[in-house]
């Protein structure tokens, strides 16, 4: 089944940030060799309800079958179409300390099909420095790059106070998506999907949880 923008404007934001989830624990279960699931069982490993996943899944058409349960292998290949890790995607980095180092040298982006290609800095003391085999170029460089090589999606792990100027450029040289790990909300044409990672909010959550969980 084919998935396509306008199918996807329908989905709840709710959802697909479970889609994600899904797909690991069904890529845990083919790895151990699990061939079906019912939705119940799943909802054990996941503590979604059974209800939920349901909901969730039949938003795509669903996928399982009365009395069977889900095919492990299936649904997770199809999970994968819908979040569009089907395809492989050229990335870069701009902003070479050492958040961003440590993504770059994750490898089970690579698996996933996010590849990076090329990495930036405006520090002339990391300029040719080699990560994964990509050397540290400096940000005269970006524009032409991204051009020349097909990317679609960039990742920022730079401070707060670039972030606003980084974007502008690759808004203007085809870039599709922006990971934002800087502490602010970008201001990017529509045609350009971001998604912020505020590490500090996440962090502030869980102290709220700590704080309302009746044991602090």
């Amino acid at each position: 089944m084919e998935y396509g923008r306008e199918f996807a404007r329908d989905i709840s934001q709710a959802v697909v940030g479970r889609l994600p989830r899904y797909f690991r624990y069904l890529g845990e279960l083919k790895d151990e060799g699990v061939t079906r699931i019912s939705s119940r069982e799943l909802s054990n490993l996941m503590h979604v309800t059974a209800s939920q996943i349901r909901q969730d899944l039949n938003q795509f058409g669903g996928f399982g079958q009365q009395g069977y349960g889900y095919n492990v292998e299936y649904l997770y290949s199809e999970i994968g179409k819908i979040l569009g890790i089907d395809e492989t995607h050229q990335l870069i980095l701009v902003g070479a300390g050492n958040l961003g180092q440590a993504l770059v040298n994750y490898m089970n982006f690579q698996r996933r099909g996010f590849l990076f290609r090329g990495i930036f800095d405006k520090n002339p003391a990391l300029y040719g420095k080699k990560i994964r085999d990509m050397e540290v170029q400096p940000m005269e460089n970006l524009e032409q790059f991204v051009r020349e090589n097909n990317i679609d999606i960039a990742v920022l792990t730079i401070p707060k106070a670039s972030a606003e100027s980084v974007a502008d450029i690759l808004s203007g040289c085809g870039i599709r998506g922006i990971w934002n790990f800087a502490h602010c909300d970008l201001n990017v044409p529509p045609h350009i999907q971001v998604e912020n990672v505020h590490l500090s909010e996440s962090l502030m959550k869980l102290s709220f949880r700590l704080k309302n969980d009746g044991s602090v």
